[in-house]
């Protein structure tokens, strides 16, 4: 079947929108189309070859965000903290495993969420389910709920100004790793974190600046290199309206790129080979991450790789395993052994297998099974002779208390105190930190 940016509409879609007015749906697709892009080709190339770096070992992915943006939270404080959680993990993680870490963020475009079930019933009243604020609104009201094309633009118009800030940050020295013991450590005060745990993260800054300073004064060239930051973004590309208004040709560069972000994934539920979602993908030259469950089989992988990287393109695919932490051991190996010999990078997401609900019906997840995920992860790639290559967290800069257990002390009690995802919880910045603790001792040993 020959490949357009519509060709995805011949296809079923698993996570489709029940939108009044296709009228409305196309003009708001047409001045999405006219709108100028949010991204770069030749940002999504530098990605790309980062990820192939990645792929051979050469460096180590930390990727994470919000569960769901809402346009609400684009303002200063969020997206500043959420910055400030990634650099501090990516300076534990450099310290850990001696090589550049590619930062990606879920910002500037996660207003998507896939539900698995398009309605949702309080008491005797049923409305449409929340699916994330390119389509509709929390509230439960029929008006918050009634999916609006105009939201598409919205969406991008809030991605847009979130990454203008991102960008005018990054360009003006806001993260620069010359400087690292000038980050704000304020929220050490308040995180419960062992005194132990907080003199390990001064004495890495301080270990890292002397490192750069060093180097300079060698007069190493590459210097430069390692110390800017870079941030990428990511999304999963669920609505398929909004990613395929924004995909076009660019000048003297082969094929279509989805310029809504930098890496945009297929998740669990979206990744039916026979489905829109892969049929859309396989025809833009992004970067692509495939979330994997743990009832996905060696040929189910295979088969995608061969539809979505048939020219095994390095920096084209990352696999992102997300199978619970108790499932690890005995689904995860058989995948690692069968995709040796195909270009792919391999990360661990090890959040969405490991949700739970309390007995009031909260939604949480607990520290301890993220961390016993990771660490099984790291086992089942030793145990096959392959490399675990980045890390997939959903995580906040706010200390929200939505993860019970680790160094932040949040217990079950505290999950009404300062609960703010609408969707799935995230680790709040002390969880985040102490993970990325843990990951940096593993890759060290």
């Amino acid at each position: 079947m020959a490949w357009d940016p519509s060709s995805w509409k011949q296809k079923q879609n698993a996570q489709d929108v029940a939108y009044d007015d296709p009228q409305a749906v196309d003009r708001a697709v047409t001045r999405l189309r006219e709108l100028p892009p949010l991204v770069t080709s030749w940002e999504i190339e530098r990605l790309k070859s980062q990820i192939a770096d990645a792929q051979e070992g050469k460096r180590f992915v930390l990727q994470g965000g919000d569960c769901a943006e809402t346009t609400a939270d684009c303002r200063r404080t969020p997206i500043v903290n959420k910055l400030k959680i990634l650099l501090k993990m990516s300076l534990v993680l450099i310290l850990g495993g001696r090589k550049p870490i590619v930062r990606v963020g879920r910002f500037a475009g996660q207003y998507a969420k896939p539900r698995s079930s398009p309605t949702e019933k309080r008491g005797d009243v049923e409305l449409p389910s929340y699916y994330g604020d390119l389509v509709n609104r929390a509230e439960f009201t029929p008006e918050a709920r009634k999916p609006d094309p105009q939201h598409l633009l919205s969406g991008y118009h809030h991605a847009a100004m979130t990454l203008n800030f991102i960008r005018s940050l990054t360009a003006g020295g806001f993260a620069d790793l010359h400087h690292p013991e000038y980050w704000d450590l304020s929220f050490f005060e308040s995180a419960q974190l062992t005194p132990q745990l907080r003199e390990e993260y001064q004495q890495i800054t301080r270990q890292l600046a002397d490192a750069l300073r060093f180097m300079e004064a060698l007069g190493e060239g590459s210097v430069d290199e390692l110390s800017r930051v870079e941030f990428f973004t990511s999304h999963e590309g669920l609505n398929l309206h909004y990613e395929s208004a924004q995909t076009r040709t660019v000048p003297r560069r082969e094929g279509f790129y989805d310029l809504t972000t930098h890496l945009p994934w297929i998740g669990e539920r979206t990744r039916a080979l026979d489905g829109a979602h892969v049929e859309f993908f396989r025809g833009v030259r992004n970067p692509l991450g495939i979330k994997l469950g743990p009832k996905v089989t060696v040929d189910d992988v295979h088969r995608l790789l061969d539809v979505l990287n048939p020219g095994e393109e390095p920096g084209r695919i990352v696999l992102i395993s997300r199978m619970g932490a108790g499932k690890v051991a005995e689904a995860l190996p058989a995948i690692l052994s069968g995709m040796k010999g195909r270009k792919v990078l391999f990360m661990c997401d090890p959040m969405h297998g490991n949700t739970i609900s309390t007995a009031s019906g909260i939604k949480t997840r607990n520290y301890d099974a993220i961390l016993k995920e990771l660490e099984a992860t790291f086992d089942a790639h030793a145990s096959v002779g392959t490399t675990l290559g980045g890390v997939h967290f959903e995580l906040t800069g706010e200390d929200v208390t939505e993860c019970v257990g680790g160094a932040s002390g949040v217990t079950e009690s505290d999950l009404t105190r300062n609960y703010e995802s609408l969707c799935d919880p995230r680790l709040n910045q002390a969880q985040a930190l102490e993970l990325a603790f843990r990951i940096a001792h593993r890759l060290r040993r």
